[in-house]
């Protein structure tokens, strides 16, 4: 009996072992070959980063095809649901797409590290375990495999004092929110006994009623809190919520662009489904303790974001700032602590990292060749301008884009804050879906403001020379732009998907 349960536990595993082991075959791979002398020492990143994209898909058939769909495995610490199988979707084809846009961007850098692609298989093993926790333990440790690669990537320009200064920053922030978020699980474990969040849940259901030993209810209740406080501080950091996004900024701008999109991108989808399983199961029952901290940081995060990406010159820092707003509004949908907010979570999410894929893929395509000094890494709001005589279908995208992610309806942005809103309403959370709706209004100046340069901004001509996109930018882009522009029209699959996966949550 105890064989076959082992068994069935690796059967559960499947993708994650699968992910695990072709990425220390590739890395043996690399390594043998690029410092090889009867091979002369060939340049391998691009093979490298096919290899990945193909593993990536592997593991995503592997991950729809599994024959374990709902389980608790490897004595409690991970389980397999409806929302870490939707989200680990995500986080395979957000990051295969990250890939496949990064060809040309190395062709063109001359990028020799391979070592790059490893990494960010690394971080997606990590984030696939994170998405199937089930104990504080486990948590903490594929958060800090997810972290780790990221320190090394965010300094992955080694030629430049700015990623390395911006790369620093982040491995400092990013080493003390792990401290914090350690120290709260430590406290929530000296004061529950245990680390597991399905017994967390059952430990701390009517507490304020009942309590744990009896008369030891109130020191109780108030470590918990204070526990969940400190792991409330370290999620917050992690997706670069206001008051503790500072790295985010400098980090985006520092780190090549195609690590960048990879930032703004996969980690949020891992993180938020983390934060909804942790909160929303164990830490249900002190809800009303620890939801005004998610408010205020939304409502922070909403308002802080619009106002500073106003006065922003680089598109990179802009999309940072974006982000952050972004964070927001799914903080929100969190903050609602019921199915609605969950599904409109989800569905934010989803829209999400197809308006990332479309914007980074289009930053990327802004090559201005031998022509100028400007490069994808150091673009300039200032530089899209003319860009619709230049390149029309690319300025039609992008008008397209940032009047989706201003929420203008017929949009999928529009959807995916409609949905936030909505749940908002029908928690009573009155004043943040106000606050919301002003922040949007605000945030669509800043976009509004790019599609004008691009069209009515006429200054001195300069010697342009945009390079022909290559084919992985273009399906990307096009495949992302029509799910954007007609999901408006079709959004029942969407809708229906996402809340059998958020009945499983509630």
């Amino acid at each position: 009996m105890f064989d076959l349960l082992f068994i069935n536990d690796f059967k559960a595993i499947v993708p994650e072992f699968f992910l695990l082991l072709v990425t220390n075959l590739l890395l043996i791979f690399g390594v043998i070959y690029a410092s090889s002398t009867n091979k002369y020492y060939p340049v391998l990143m691009r093979n490298i980063v096919y290899f990945g994209s193909i593993t990536l898909f592997a593991t995503f058939l592997l991950l729809i095809n599994s024959p374990v769909k709902h389980a608790v495995f490897f004595y409690d610490t991970l389980i397999i649901d409806e929302i870490s199988l939707f989200l680990k979707s995500l986080v395979l084809l957000g990051a295969i797409s990250t890939l496949l846009m990064s060809l040309e961007y190395v062709r063109q850098e001359r990028i020799n590290s391979f070592e790059h692609v490893i990494l960010i298989l690394l971080a997606c093993s990590g984030m696939l375990l994170m998405l199937s926790c089930h104990d504080l333990i486990c948590m903490f440790l594929s958060i800090e495999l997810q972290s780790l690669s990221f320190y090394v990537l965010a300094t992955s320009k080694r030629n430049c004092e700015f990623s390395t200064e911006s790369g620093l920053k982040y491995f400092i922030l990013g080493a003390f929110s792990s401290g914090i978020l350690l120290f709260g699980c430590t406290i929530v474990y000296g004061f529950t006994g245990t680390t597991n969040f399905e017994e967390l849940a059952k430990l701390l259901t009517n507490i304020d009623y009942v309590g744990l030993g009896g008369e030891c209810n109130v020191p109780t209740r108030v470590a918990t809190q204070l526990g969940i406080l400190f792991l409330m501080v370290g999620f917050l950091f992690k997706v670069s919520a206001v008051p503790f996004h500072a790295w985010s900024p400098d980090t985006y701008e520092g780190a090549p662009t195609w690590i960048t999109a990879f930032f703004s991108i996969v980690p949020k989808l891992a993180l938020f489904g983390l934060f909804t399983r942790l909160f929303l199961s164990s830490f249900y029952d002190l809800s009303l303790q620890w939801s005004w901290i998610v408010i205020f940081s939304a409502i922070a995060s909403m308002t802080f974001s619009c106002f500073v990406a106003m006065s922003q010159k680089k598109v990179k820092r802009l999309l940072a700032f974006s982000s952050i707003g972004h964070v927001g509004f799914l903080l929100m949908a969190l903050a609602c602590g019921n199915i609605e907010g969950v599904q409109s979570m989800l569905i934010y999410l989803f829209i999400y990292m197809l308006m990332s894929i479309n914007v980074f893929a289009s930053v990327l395509s802004l090559d201005k060749g031998s022509c100028s000094y400007t490069s994808p890494s150091q673009l300039y709001i200032a530089d899209l301008h003319r860009l619709a005589d230049h390149s029309p279908l690319l300025a039609f995208n992008l008008t397209m884009l940032f009047f989706s992610m201003a929420g203008v309806p017929p949009l999928a942005g529009f959807i995916s804050k409609f949905y936030v809103f909505f749940s908002a309403l029908s928690s009573s959370l009155y004043v943040l879906a106000a606050i919301g709706v002003i922040a949007s209004v605000f945030s669509s100046y800043y976009y509004i403001r790019l599609i004008k340069i691009m069209y009515f901004e006429k200054k001195q001509p300069l010697i342009v020379c945009y390079k022909p996109m290559d084919r992985e930018k273009s399906l990307l882009i096009a495949t992302s732009l029509a799910i954007i522009v007609f999901l408006f029209f079709y959004t029942t699959p969407l809708v229906v998907l996402t809340l059998l996966v958020s009945l499983n949550v509630c």
